[in-house]
């Protein structure tokens, strides 16, 4: 069974950082991806960053140069990803999900998507 547990939410003040992991177990297929999503009180869920089993990344305009998304593989049914977030913005207040599919088609597109975390809440005060 494919079970996804992010870790290392909390509040911090603009300009912070702050590192989400997301430990992965169960996930026997050869070939995935990994994505990070957010979503914020009264908005849809918006794919943050993604990494691919052959280590290809991919990020939010929002996002890019400010996070780093990043996976150590322990075997091939356990994998801990994580999202190293720099010069947090209020606008980047949201609840993060991990989440797992299948390598192809679009990294960012939700549907996609076939294991999902629980979350973990990020606050960046002004």
């Amino acid at each position: 069974q494919v079970q996804l547990v992010e870790s290392g939410g909390g509040s911090v003040q603009a300009g912070g950082s702050l590192r989400l992991s997301c430990a992965a177990s169960g996930y026997t297929y050869s070939s995935y991806c990994m994505g990070w999503f957010r979503q914020a009180p009264g908005k849809e869920r918006e794919g943050v960053a993604a990494i691919d089993s052959d280590g290809s990344t991919s990020y939010a305009d929002s996002v890019a140069g400010r996070f780093t998304i990043s996976q150590v593989s322990l075997d091939n049914a356990k994998n801990t990803v994580y999202l190293q977030m720099n010069s947090l913005k209020p606008e980047d207040t949201a609840m993060y999900y991990c989440a797992a599919k299948g390598m192809g088609g679009t990294w960012r597109n939700v549907d996609e998507y076939n294991y999902w975390g629980q979350g973990t809440q990020v606050t960046v005060s002004s």
